[in-house]
């Protein structure tokens, strides 16, 4: 394993990821168009499901491989040959085809994104195990300002043109292109191997890190967790407190900010007060305590002062993250985050249509359920959390 020298690598990686999540987010102004306007709730939330769903499908399919190659040939090339991918995915949609065929660039998109898995390899090869945990929050920081740039870009560009978000998104891809080609040096050696790389070996892999199973199912439980904002946010705030676009896309924009800010400044500072355990725990009951208020509370106005408390409870997937990563030789950590991405990505897979077919139904009798299902789920998660065995 190499040490890049120097915050470049640094600023290319995190760029990466800024992107990825941009792109996503570009999406979000322009759903009405994408699906239209007289679809029925059911119909349209089934939809969106599903165009959710298939992003999820093929990350879930390709994070290992391109995982699995970066140990191999290195993250570089593997890093390189999905950003050219993910340009081309935004010059197709900005081109306006129709719904089957932006399924079918959702579904590249998809393999594209794949990269975050290949980025978090990357970042683990440059850190050090201490500072790993400020990193992955550094990392999920990126998250958060992708998730910022993206709603409010696409908002603005919505306003010009249903194409402009998609080819921004595609010049800012471009020039991430470049970045990597001209600047951006490899982490680690090449390494021969004639192990063949099967799409589904995360649920084979899960099996092979002994020790750390019960940790990696909790994995999955934080991402079905956390798809469900990402799934219902838009329809539930617009039903329950009849919020419009413009109040829509600002909540994701402060979303956006707020976790960037408590990845970036305080997930360092909590994990070294209390530790990751006492971090960890934190985090859940920020997370729990803000799903149960949104389920119970009637008036959208307090909804705003909710917003930075979900971002606190945010930051529970990054110590988690550093946490499993300590267990887990250099040698294997592009596998670990393809692993670990993939589990997400199959959360993202499920939560999508199964959360948004429990809002609809739902809704007019007790349209907060799905909060508080979320935050039971957390309860699952407590009996491996609150062992002091999983943290070394």
């Amino acid at each position: 394993m190499t040490k890049p020298a120097g915050r470049l690598p640094l600023v290319v990686i995190f760029m990466t990821v800024i992107l990825d999540m941009a792109g996503i987010g570009l999406v979000l102004p322009v759903m009405p168009d994408l699906f239209g306007a007289n679809a029925t709730g059911s119909t349209t939330g089934m939809l969106y499901g599903l165009f959710l769903s298939l992003y999820a499908l093929m990350q879930f399919i390709f994070a290992p491989l391109l995982g699995g190659w970066s140990d191999r040939i290195g993250r570089k090339p593997v890093l390189i040959v999905s950003l050219l991918g993910a340009a081309l995915n935004y010059g197709v949609m900005a081109m306006l085809p129709p719904l089957w065929v932006l399924f079918v660039a959702r579904a590249i998109a998809g393999i594209t994104g794949a990269n975050m898995s290949v980025a978090a390899a990357y970042l683990t090869d440059i850190s050090s195990p201490d500072e790993r945990a400020k990193r992955f929050g550094q990392l999920s920081a990126c998250v958060g300002i992708g998730f910022i740039l993206g709603p409010a870009a696409g908002g603005m560009l919505r306003e010009i043109g249903l194409m402009w978000p998609f080819v921004a998104a595609a010049i800012l891809t471009l020039v991430n292109l470049i970045m990597c080609l001209m600047v951006l040096p490899e982490s680690r050696a090449k390494s021969i191997s004639n192990e063949k790389i099967n799409p589904l070996a995360p649920l084979k892999d899960i099996g092979a890190f002994k020790g750390i199973v019960a940790l990696l199912l909790v994995v999955g439980l934080f991402g079905i967790i956390g798809e469900i904002g990402g799934s219902v946010w838009v329809f539930y705030v617009h039903h329950r407190y009849g919020w419009e676009g413009l109040t829509v896309g600002l909540s994701l924009t402060l979303f956006g900010l707020f976790h960037a800010l408590a990845q970036a400044f305080l997930i360092g500072p909590v994990t070294k007060r209390l530790g990751e355990r006492a971090g960890l725990l934190f985090a859940i009951g920020a997370d729990m305590a803000s799903y149960i208020a949104l389920g119970l509370i009637n008036n959208g106005n307090f909804i705003w002062l909710l917003i930075p408390l979900l971002c606190v409870g945010g930051m529970g997937m990054s110590i988690l993250t550093a946490v499993i990563s300590k267990q887990v030789d250099e040698d294997r950590q592009g596998q670990l985050q393809g692993v670990m991405t993939s589990l997400q990505s199959l959360a993202a897979i499920i939560a999508p249509v199964l959360m948004l077919n429990i809002y609809f139904v739902s809704r007019d009798q007790a349209p907060g359920l799905v909060w508080i299902i979320g935050a039971g789920l957390y309860l699952l998660c407590f009996p491996v959390v609150l062992r002091r065995s999983v943290y070394h």
